[in-house]
């Protein structure tokens, strides 16, 4: 993965994938991989689609997304150009989809939904009651995009918003346009995203943190989830954005010790992000400094510690210091995967 220099190396690279990564007349089978579906088997059914489509010859681009939503219909899957939508889909049906709608065109009729068995199925994902109100926004490329791909991200306008604040914006006229656009919190308070970061701002200190809180309590919300399984780019541009901001060296990304695969994608993202020059030292070859690191939730015992460990001055300023033992300490957390490869001292560790 080659590593942008500047501005203009992204630009360039957006436009090239643009072009290269979705066409439109291609054949492409979005197959939801989320957590839902892979517990109902998704991952047999992906394995079985390549398999099916190498046998017959048939070129197509399976994606693996991230959650689509319909869990309880799952595994799910998109099918493109015919746009036909199939739920519940088994691992003996993968010939039958590549054989009549990748090769003929028609659909494979008992994987399509229906309300119930006397009503005609629905063909298409947007004809769905489920779907048929919904406009994304915060889950726009859920379902679109494979979560372990940057270039998808990258392809379907990825990473602009943070080229404009880099480059065309100050830390004020970023602030100015949170508050403008009214962002709130969705945790049930509402607070406005722009008088938290104002505030992060005016705290006294010279580093500071963004600390993204993937934790859900209420019942059956899996709105975190699914962005950081999903989409986890989207939540480090939105971190970045916020760090350039409030002029913050590091990030941290809480995650529920129930999300594993949220972990595991994020931990590929922010790697990904890195080599690409979209995180550490020198941002786009702006002398802009940020890292993320994700740290999941353990059970802790009741009345068990929460020990600090400090963020030393000196690991911010020296960025050359041998800090193997502060990593070696930080792994041995266990929870705490030290996800930049240009590791500095970690904050908390729950032991």
């Amino acid at each position: 993965m080659a590593r942008l220099k500047n501005i203009e190396d992204l630009k360039n690279l957006r436009l090239l994938l643009k072009d290269e990564t979705f066409k439109e007349d291609k054949e492409r089978i979005r197959v939801c991989t989320g957590t839902a579906c892979m517990a109902s088997g998704a991952k047999k059914v992906v394995d079985n689609l390549e398999k099916s489509a190498a046998d017959k010859g048939v070129d197509v681009d399976i994606v693996k997304t991230g959650c689509q939503g319909l869990c309880q219909k799952g595994p799910l899957m998109k099918v493109e150009p015919t746009g036909y939508f199939y739920q519940r889909v088994k691992i003996e049906d993968a010939q039958e989809i590549v054989t009549n709608t990748l090769a003929a065109g028609f659909p494979v009729r008992h994987l399509l939904y229906r309300d119930s068995i006397v009503h005609e199925p629905y063909e298409m994902a947007d004809e769905l009651p489920f779907y048929k109100k919904q406009y994304r926004i915060a889950l726009k490329y859920n379902g679109v995009v494979d979560p372990n791909k940057i270039n998808h991200y990258i392809a379907v306008g990825g990473y602009t918003a943070l080229e404009k604040a880099l480059t065309g914006m100050t830390p004020e006229a970023i602030l100015d346009e949170v508050d403008k656009a009214n962002l709130r919190g969705r945790g049930g308070a509402g607070f406005p995203a722009g008088k938290k970061w104002r505030h992060t701002v005016k705290a006294p200190g010279d580093i500071k943190f963004v600390v993204a809180n993937g934790d859900e309590g209420d019942p059956g919300a899996f709105m975190d989830r699914a962005i950081m399984e999903g989409d986890p780019h989207s939540l480090i541009e939105g971190m970045l954005i916020c760090a350039r901001a409030i002029n913050a060296q590091f990030g941290f990304i809480y995650v529920r010790h129930e999300y594993p695969l949220a972990v595991k994608n994020l931990k590929i993202a922010i790697g990904q992000a890195e080599d690409m020059g979209l995180l550490g030292d020198n941002i786009l070859g702006i002398s802009v400094f940020t890292l993320i690191y994700v740290r999941a939730q353990v059970p802790l015992s009741v009345g068990s510690p929460l020990p600090l460990w400090p963020l030393s001055r000196e690991s911010v300023d020296s960025p050359g210091r041998d800090l193997r033992d502060s990593q070696s300490q930080a792994e041995a957390c266990g929870d705490i995967l030290p996800i930049s490869t240009t590791s500095r001292h970690m904050s908390v560790c729950p032991r």
